[in-house]
């Protein structure tokens, strides 16, 4: 009886799941966009580093319950894991087989794009609060300027 996981990326037949890769790439960029070490964040889900090491590379899969506490100790929704998931990688889940109905695509939420997460960091970086505030009104009018231009095109 042949094996059907070996094409879907079954670790012990071709090395690790691509979806378990983009998750563990996803769990390393958020914990390095806050300046967590791997040992603090082990320490925080009850894990040692080299086991959050794997979770990063992707050579082991990363269970519900552990997703569900990484993502409260990283700060972000569950489904920011799987946020700016290449098609081919989730094509190759199982559930993407042929015959399998697939759900409306969603644009990405901006809240959780990896610029957006540099943004906020390096703007709370600025110590300055007044230079902080005129950054953030700088921003405010630039973007009410793009929404009126846009809006100009449109007519």
């Amino acid at each position: 009886m042949a094996r059907q996981g070996a094409a879907l990326g079954d670790r012990r037949t071709g090395g690790p799941n691509p979806v378990d890769v983009h998750v563990g790439g996803r769990v390393r960029l958020r914990r390095t966009l806050l300046g967590m070490s791997q040992e603090k964040l082990g320490e925080a889900i009850g894990l040692t580093f080299q086991q959050v090491q794997k979770y990063e590379r992707g050579a082991n899969r990363v269970g519900a319950s552990r997703l569900f506490d990484l993502s409260r100790v990283l700060d972000v929704p569950v489904g920011f894991f799987f946020d700016e998931m290449p098609s081919d990688v989730a094509a190759s889940s199982p559930a993407q087989r042929p015959g399998v109905t697939q759900p409306p695509e969603q644009e990405l939420d901006p809240l959780v794009k990896r610029e957006t997460l540099e943004l906020v960091r390096a703007y709370y970086k600025i110590e300055d609060p007044s230079v902080r505030k005129r950054l953030f009104e700088m921003t405010k009018a630039l973007a009410a300027a793009a929404s009126k231009d846009s809006a100009k095109e449109d007519e």
